[in-house]
């Protein structure tokens, strides 16, 4: 019986993993250890695969080898993360999701299998904004941990090349 859950959590596993591969790719601009024991903050940036001109800084927390001891836990890294995005060059809009749902542009395990991390922009129309939020995916104790950032598009003259959508 429990072979075909484990077959089935890392057939998910491998589609999470393909996902992610197809979203946005992070750089790594920076890192610190927050205390004695070797805990890490990591900073990335995260360009928006579909606008150009919009990056996303990110920075979580990655545990240290005494954390990991200490806790029992190797395989997995809370969920602490925040973002702030901001335009760092001329925004040209392709084609992106305009839903109220909007669309994932970036994830990124934190545990083996049930954890992660992802952003998710929303483009809100009668703001002429776009949304970033970031937040954890977890199967088990759902997290409710999440920050958001937006983009305000008013006086940024943002080329949509797939045309604007109406209000």
């Amino acid at each position: 019986m429990r072979r075909p859950l484990l077959a089935a959590a890392l057939t998910l596993a491998g589609i999470a993993g393909g996902l992610a591969a197809a979203t946005a790719r992070a750089d790594e601009v920076g890192s610190f250890s927050n205390d004695w024991t070797g805990n890490e903050l990591t900073v990335e940036a995260v360009p928006d695969p579909d606008i150009q001109g919009v990056t996303c800084h990110i920075v979580s927390f990655s545990r240290s080898v005494i954390d990991r001891l200490r806790k029992g836990n190797w395989f997995e890294d809370p969920s602490n993360t925040s973002i702030a995005c901001r335009q760092t060059g001329p925004i040209v809009i392709g084609k992106i999701d305009t839903s109220k749902h909007g669309e994932e542009v970036f994830s990124e395990r934190k545990s083996l299998i049930f954890k992660s991390i992802a952003v998710r922009r929303i483009y809100d129309r009668a703001n002429d904004t776009l949304i970033y939020v970031v937040y954890s995916r977890q199967v088990k104790d759902a997290s409710a941990k999440m920050a958001i950032s937006t983009v305000p598009l008013f006086n940024a003259n943002p080329t949509w090349t797939k045309g604007k959508p109406e209000r």
